[in-house]
């Protein structure tokens, strides 16, 4: 396997679960985006970026959108992490809206995370306590995937991780 570097952000935890199987598989060097300096990044041939979704939003991702340029000739994978089961409209709308330009042709895959409001921030909390409120208002019959699996965790503690969803991510970094 080549040398490789896992750059990530994790907010609750469940990309840094990721994180660490791949660590395990790929014996892959690892660093927090907030910590990443490119002239730390430009030595490795692969290069994945693990991050949570958040309100449409890949975590992590600006790092790469702003070094892409010196790092596109690298073979570079994008790793998702969300709590709703995996619906590939769903994915493929949040793909178009953060893979623009020059990113849109990096592979991106997804993997299922995990769901506790005890852990999330205020902020996060809120804002999904209200978008479950306006779901709600909706016939459950409309709900897309995502929507159902939001009602369903409201007030639970779901893990819902598994090395499983790392095996396409592997069998191309490989």
């Amino acid at each position: 396997m080549e040398n490789g570097i896992i750059i990530y952000q994790s907010k609750y935890g469940s990309t840094k679960k990721y994180v660490n199987w791949l660590i395990e598989e790929t014996q892959f060097d690892y660093i927090e985006t907030p910590h990443a300096k490119i002239k730390d990044i430009e030595k490795y041939n692969t290069i994945v970026l693990c991050g949570g979704i958040y309100a449409s939003g890949i975590a992590g991702l600006s790092f790469l959108r702003k070094n892409y340029h010196l790092l596109k000739n690298k073979k570079i994978a994008i790793l998702c992490v969300g709590a709703s089961p995996f619906d590939k409209k769903a994915f493929n709308e949040v793909k178009a809206h953060n893979l623009k330009e020059d990113l849109k042709n990096v592979p991106t895959f997804y993997a299922r995370g995990a769901w506790d409001e005890e852990k999330m921030s205020l902020k996060d909390r809120t804002l999904c306590k209200m978008l479950q409120k306006a779901i709600a208002k909706k016939d459950p019959s409309t709900y897309e995937p995502w929507m159902k699996a939001l009602m369903s965790a409201v007030g639970e503690k779901c893990d819902w991780t598994d090395k499983e969803y790392l095996r396409p991510l592997l069998e191309y970094i490989q």
